[in-house]
């Protein structure tokens, strides 16, 4: 495994999107625990995409314009309703400490929101065999997988630490906490708005 492989891959889990989104605002409301166990799902996630890309389901979903649309629009509807949840502080999708939310349900969630982005898989069938040599063994490509899955929790539990660093004082100011809802909410639903807008292609 390369270093500039595993540069790229910390780029690319770096990069906001829905999984940081949703991670970030669940260690705000329920702290380090909370965040933990939605890096947890969100890490399931990309293995279960990782394990469709490289089985070579991510072409069929490529081609098939009908099971694309279905997913891609499950995901947008999803990410609409977690948008509303957070504008409305409900339970557990606050950002404000509430009851203390099942880890089940926290890993559900981060599996959800990022197993119905079909774009995912086809972003790992355009970026891991730039990685890969030509007859390279399945090894490699295992290899390759399981070095983004570390990364990607990596990346996500420093999120984690960074949110709850600052989390007390965040919460002693209501108007930031305000701020922090109306922004968590806008950032699901421009995500979902983005999901919604892209096509089958690329």
């Amino acid at each position: 495994m390369s270093l500039e492989y595993l540069l790229t891959a910390f780029i690319i889990c770096l990069s906001p999107g829905i999984g940081v989104v949703y991670t970030l605002s669940s260690t705000l409301g329920g702290g380090v625990r909370a965040g933990f166990w939605a890096a947890i799902g969100c890490t399931i996630a990309t293995v279960v995409h990782l394990v469709v890309a490289m089985a070579g389901l991510a072409a069929v979903l490529h081609t098939s314009a009908v099971l694309f649309q279905m997913i891609k629009f499950a995901g947008v509807a999803y990410l609409i309703w977690m948008a509303w949840a957070v504008l409305n502080d409900r339970g557990g999708l606050s950002v404000r400490p509430s009851t203390p939310v099942p880890p089940g349900k926290l890993v559900w969630r981060g599996i959800l929101l990022n197993i119905l982005n079909p774009k995912i898989p086809l972003f790992f069938v355009a970026f891991i065999p730039q990685f890969v040599p030509v007859g390279s063994p399945v090894g490699l490509l295992i290899e390759l997988g399981l070095g983004f899955t570390v990364m990607t929790f990596v990346v996500f539990m420093g999120y984690v630490v960074v949110a709850a660093t600052g989390r007390q004082r965040l919460l002693q100011s209501e108007r930031t906490m305000n701020w922090l809802r109306r922004t968590f909410a806008a950032s699901f639903a421009a995500l979902g708005l983005k999901l919604a807008g892209e096509g089958t292609q690329g």
